[in-house]
């Protein structure tokens, strides 16, 4: 599925010296600042300047832009980058020189970056060749504007609907603000995981609550199911390409992780019975519905087979499907899961929210046999105690008072308008994007070029894209990229795009 390219060293970064001065009014890749976000000017300067010297855009020993020079370039007072600036002399970022100015501080390595993350500081001295992984899945995280972030994994903060969490909020504290104090169960929210019962069913799925784990997100679930089954040296299979974060999340628990190729209508089937005879895998972790990051779903008819070559080579498999709600539904598109098939014996079905409602809320969700399940719950409350109730009840109200449905019907329809948009621009600048199916937030394209190269000058303009090598257990250069078509609504990313993707000749 994932095209690849010659290996090469990545392009580098247009960086100063270590000794260099600047004496640039404007920073490499400023970002317009916003009068009417939600950050001060201020805020919105030292997270700029932060950002660009932990991603070495400023070294250390560079000199800043003087404070009227950098007011008069992004028309802000003086009095507001002398604020900006004290802030960050204030938290080891630069130094005040007497009579000389503002430069880059030299920050000691036990200091870290962003408040002492140690393994990070660490991962930017590794040698050259795995630095490049490392730094893109670093700034998949980086708080940018959403329209800075063609290649991020959420929708827009204006997609999604506040108030439906605000006034669920607002009704919990109200009823019984006692309850908000304490610890909850270690299985979950008994209301919540009733009300999943009922959405399960929906699917074809057959799930008591005693079945249901809740989990702080889907990324908690895979965890803990991962450190329920895998021991060093055990294997677990992933789609190819997949979600990135998984490959290093297993790695360290000391499992081998080993990609099925992914094709239109699921994985490849020849090679999964190939590779299963040979590995003898403990799990397999598959998106059956709303690939990530294809947007395909799996066809009926390799759903089967999946379970087939399961049952016959004895591993467990883990459908994720925390994009099931940006599904239209089977009446609309064909959409099987390999759950509604097992009931639930082999697979075991996680699931979310975080995607369509808030990601900050982290409510997500293991359904799997009643046995499993209590052991599940045990490993989770050892690790976590219980995951937080607040959250838990925000969505027992959103789902039962019956403005989700709604709501994700809005989602989808505004997804179809972006989707077929971005799609015609796209082609317009030679970008092959395939056959794909006509929902879900993303697109697998092929930009025909190296796609690292094309994210490492895209940061350097301020906008993240989402190269191909992140989405494969092996991280070749790829000349496929995710666009996320909630996210493409920035003139300036078109006109970064049409200016590189000119050059390919």
């Amino acid at each position: 599925m994932t095209n690849t390219v010659k290996r090469s060293r990545p392009a580098p970064f247009a960086l100063p010296a270590a000794n260099a001065v600047s004496n640039e009014a404007a920073l490499p890749g400023w970002p317009m600042l916003s009068r009417e976000s939600g950050d001060s000017l201020v805020e919105q300067i030292v997270r700029g300047i932060r950002s660009r010297i932990d991603d070495k855009l400023l070294r250390t020993g560079a000199r800043m832009p003087s404070i009227r020079q950098f007011a008069d370039a992004h028309e802000v007072s003086r009095f507001t980058v002398v604020e900006a600036y004290d802030r960050l002399v204030a938290q080891g970022f630069l130094e005040s020189r007497r009579g000389s100015g503002f430069y880059v501080k030299e920050r000691s390595p036990m200091a870290g970056a962003y408040g002492g993350d140690i393994a990070r500081v660490a991962a930017q001295d590794e040698p050259q060749g795995g630095l490049d992984v490392v730094w893109l899945v670093r700034n998949m995280f980086r708080q940018m504007p959403s329209h800075k972030m063609p290649g991020g994994g959420l929708l827009p903060p204006d997609w999604l609907d506040g108030e439906l969490i605000s006034n669920a909020l607002r009704a919990i504290s109200r009823d019984n603000p006692s309850l908000l104090l304490g610890y909850g169960t270690p299985q979950g929210f008994l209301p919540l995981r009733q009300q999943l019962q009922l959405k399960l069913a929906e699917l074809e799925i057959a799930a008591a609550p005693e079945q249901i784990v809740l989990t702080t997100g889907v990324t908690q679930a895979l965890d803990t199911v991962a450190r329920h089954f895998l021991r060093p040296g055990d294997v677990i299979f992933v789609d190819d390409p997949a979600w990135f974060l998984m490959f290093g999340s297993f790695a360290a628990l000391g499992a081998k992780v080993v990609g099925i190729p992914r094709l239109a209508d699921g994985p490849d089937i020849a090679r999964l019975a190939e590779l299963a005879a040979l590995h003898k895998p403990k799990l397999y972790v598959i998106n059956s519905v709303l690939h990530n990051p294809t947007s395909t779903s799996m066809s009926a008819a390799k759903a089967f087979q999946v379970l087939r070559i399961a049952e016959e080579h004895d591993f467990v498999i883990v459908e994720d499907d925390i994009y099931c709600d940006m599904h239209p539904g089977s009446a609309v598109q064909p959409a099987t899961r390999i759950a509604a098939l097992d009931q639930l014996h082999r697979v075991i079905y996680l699931g979310g929210f975080s995607k369509t409602l808030s990601a900050n809320l982290r409510v997500g969700f293991i359904a799997t046999s009643a046995e499993l399940a209590r052991h599940l719950a045990d490993r989770k409350m050892l690790s976590t105690l219980t995951t937080g109730e607040i959250g838990e009840r925000v969505a027992y109200k959103v789902l039962s008072e019956g403005h989700y449905r709604k709501h994700t019907e809005r989602l989808r329809s505004r997804l179809n308008g972006a989707r077929d948009k971005v799609m015609r621009q796209l082609e317009k600048l030679g970008v092959d994007v395939g056959d794909p199916t006509p929902c879900g937030m993303f697109l697998w394209v092929d930009a025909r070029c190296d796609t690292n190269v094309l994210t490492e000058k895209a940061m350097e303009e301020g906008f993240l894209l989402a190269p191909g090598s992140l989405f494969s257990p092996s991280q070749l250069p790829s000349t496929r990229m995710r666009i996320n078509v909630a996210s493409m609504a920035d003139p300036g990313i078109w006109r970064f795009l049409e200016q590189e993707l000119d050059k390919r000749g």
